[in-house]
């Protein structure tokens, strides 16, 4: 095998390599907001079975006992309901700010070859005046 062929195989391997590490990088991102997704519905979970234990136990015992059970309950359910929306919503803005704020390194590179380019050319600007 010629050097030549070597080394056009290793350059397509890196490429390829950094082509896979965006894959990861997209996946990763798109995990993490199931993973968000998976813990607001185990907040609403929790919340509701908290809310139906508050009104069964009241409903079937139908005593003072149970009516404080099910005023401690009820409104417990009600605040874990809250508290996990509210994480939610504040995950999901930061996931949101992490994604817009994600340039592949293809483009990322794009990006840093025109500033450079636009560098050159103001340095250059101002050595002709």
């Amino acid at each position: 095998m010629s050097t030549d062929f070597l080394k056009e195989v290793k350059r397509d391997l890196k490429i390829q390599k950094k082509a896979n590490a965006e894959i990861k990088e997209t996946l990763a991102i798109e995990r993490t907001v199931f993973s968000n997704q998976r813990t607001l519905l185990a907040y609403i979970r929790t919340a509701l079975s908290l809310i139906v234990a508050g009104i069964s136990i009241h409903h079937f015992f139908n005593s003072p006992i149970s009516m404080w059970l099910a005023i401690f309950l009820i409104p417990a359910g009600a605040v874990i309901g809250v508290i996990g929306f509210r994480n939610f919503m504040e995950k999901r803005a930061f996931i949101q700010r992490k994604r817009d704020s994600y340039i592949p390194a293809k483009q990322m590179l794009a990006v840093l070859k025109a500033e450079k380019a636009a560098e050159m050319k103001a340095a250059n600007n101002l050595l002709s005046l």
